[in-house]
């Protein structure tokens, strides 16, 4: 899946053209297990049993990440999640922005199933990874969703609440055996993106209509955002 990233200045405002063809969900991220367990319930309220491990990796098929903003979805029983995004391109790791939009009747059934579904937005700009891994853990992940014709804050949460890129690629690459490397991964073969996990729902997840996210780095001064809009396509029996 070919997607485009503008860099920040200090790059020129260049512009990433990336070849994505190996996309990984990860879920159940959190560092702090109360966290963790939180997010489980969340999500058994709604019929979704409990992962066989933590943290767990999704595969997705990478053609389902979309930079337009506008999304189709059958029925009215999705919504979005905002997710850090790391994706290796030339040799080099980069973060920016996704939803991990999903079908949460489905996901009662099969959560695998529930994320392939859904195609996953994803915002158009992006920083290399080296110039935020000091500060990481002081990135704001921040989403808000349309709800009766007004915006409300939906998450918010800083992502030392979560699992670092380099450790969750080195579990994945290793078979979720302890990592042993730092922050980032050297080996992240180019054209591997993997969004890294979310933070709580404020007031329980639900489906939205329309759905904004940002991602702040208040050391840097600046911001990631995108937004997007679902239509609901019926479901035929």
């Amino acid at each position: 899946m070919r997607l485009t990233f503008t860099l920040p200045e200090s790059r020129g405002a260049a512009t990433l053209n990336v070849e994505i063809d190996h996309l990984v969900i990860a879920g159940w991220t959190g560092r702090d297990r109360e966290a963790i367990l939180h997010h489980i319930r969340e999500l058994a309220e709604l019929g979704v049993p409990q992962p066989s491990a933590i943290p767990l990796f999704y595969r997705v098929a990478a053609n389902q990440l979309s930079q337009q903003e506008t999304i189709e979805v059958i029925g009215n029983a999705t919504s979005g999640e905002a997710e850090p995004l790391i994706f290796a391109h030339r040799g080099e790791l980069f973060v920016s922005l996704a939803s991990d939009h999903t079908d949460r009747q489905l996901e009662a059934h099969s959560v695998a199933l529930s994320k392939q579904i859904c195609v996953k937005p994803v915002a158009r700009a992006a920083w290399p990874l080296q110039e935020v891994l000091e500060h990481w853990d002081s990135l704001i992940l921040r989403s808000w969703i349309k709800e009766e014709g007004e915006w409300r804050l939906y998450q918010q949460g800083s992502l030392a609440a979560l699992r670092t890129p380099g450790d969750l690629l080195e579990r994945y690459f290793t078979g979720m055996q302890p990592p042993e490397c730092g922050l980032a991964q050297p080996q992240t073969p180019n054209g591997l993106a993997m969004t890294c996990g979310t933070v709580a729902a404020i007031g329980g997840i639900r489906p939205a209509g329309e759905f904004r996210m940002e991602l702040v780095d208040d050391v840097l001064g600046r911001t990631i955002s995108h937004g997007y809009r679902s239509i609901e396509l019926p479901v035929v029996a």
